[in-house]
């Protein structure tokens, strides 16, 4: 059976909470709830109050890692006081217990032994302290990875500073310094996001849920200090248990707003960094679907 892609127009806290319930999903014990808190600067992430009623809902846990800038962007978030001190500064504390999960090491290593490119993923460690993870991705673009969705939660979201560098270099640096300097062309990046989500989706096995927002559209991820305004209309949530049909599904959307002026710019992102093929690499190692069934509600 195709998975199913629950999908509406409306956008709000409460219908948030509603696509979830008809996912019929019970995530079991603790829940770790993946989400992007903003860099210091990006006007376009969502805000701890808009995903209020769902982390109620489920009881979870935010948590993050945080990242391998180095100094090669602006951003504060690639150290534990500067991030923790955004998070607070964002609200997300206001509402939320909030776990850095890399905070102090040493870094959770698992392999991944089908990874076209890597054999290891790095993750903070303190993601071995959850029974289950309900990912809440605002879909948008990306300034490496053409998008940003449920897998890239999956992948750079959950890996630790090193880990993210790992990635981004696919597998030849763990050094956030070098990492810049050694990037990897947008296939093998690609490639190495998809075995990186594979190991967090073999982990979870059964006890994951996702949901994408596709609102505040710009091409620039959440991770930009200093990001475009969104450039496309407001499409809608959609949710699944399958993180590879709800990123298919964000992107059929987005390939069907013909009459969205916006479209051709946010288009000529994904496709110049092959953001798709993040999605094929996932369907390859058989973690998702790309094949699905979409239910409007």
């Amino acid at each position: 059976m195709k998975p199913k892609v629950f999908f509406t127009k409306e956008i709000s806290p409460e219908k948030v909470v509603e696509i979830y319930r008809i996912l019929g999903v019970d995530l079991p014990g603790k829940v770790a709830v993946k989400l992007h808190s903003g860099e210091k600067g990006n006007q376009n992430f969502l805000r701890p109050e808009f995903w209020k009623p769902m982390i109620e809902t489920v009881n979870g846990t935010v948590v993050e890692c945080n990242t391998a800038y180095g100094d090669k962007y602006v951003g504060v978030r690639d150290h534990t006081e500067s991030h923790r001190k955004l998070i607070e500064y964002h609200g997300w504390n206001r509402y939320f217990t909030v776990d850095l999960m890399d905070a102090e090491g040493p870094d959770l290593v698992w392999d991944i032994p089908n990874g076209k490119i890597l054999k290891q993923n790095l993750l903070g460690k303190n993601i071995a302290n959850y029974d289950s993870m309900l990912v809440l991705a605002h879909f948008k673009g990306h300034p490496r990875g053409g998008y940003g969705g449920a897998l890239k939660q999956l992948s750079i979201g959950c890996a630790s500073s090193k880990g993210k560098a790992l990635i981004h270099s696919a597998g030849l640096t763990k050094d956030n310094l070098e990492c810049w300097d050694k990037h990897a062309d947008p296939d093998t990046f690609c490639e190495a996001m998809a075995d990186a989500a594979s190991s967090v989706v073999k982990h979870f096995s059964g006890k994951l849920a996702f949901i994408n927002v596709m609102k505040n559209i710009s091409v620039d991820c959440d991770c930009c200090a200093v990001a475009e305004d969104p450039c496309m209309k407001d499409i809608g949530i959609l949710a699944s248990l399958d993180p590879v049909a709800v990123d298919q599904a964000c992107m059929d959307l987005i390939y069907a707003a013909k009459d969205d002026p916006g479209q051709a710019h946010f288009l000529e992102r994904v496709e110049s960094r092959h953001g798709v093929h993040t999605i094929e690499a996932a369907d390859e190692l058989g973690f998702g679907s790309r094949e699905y069934e979409l239910i409007q509600i």
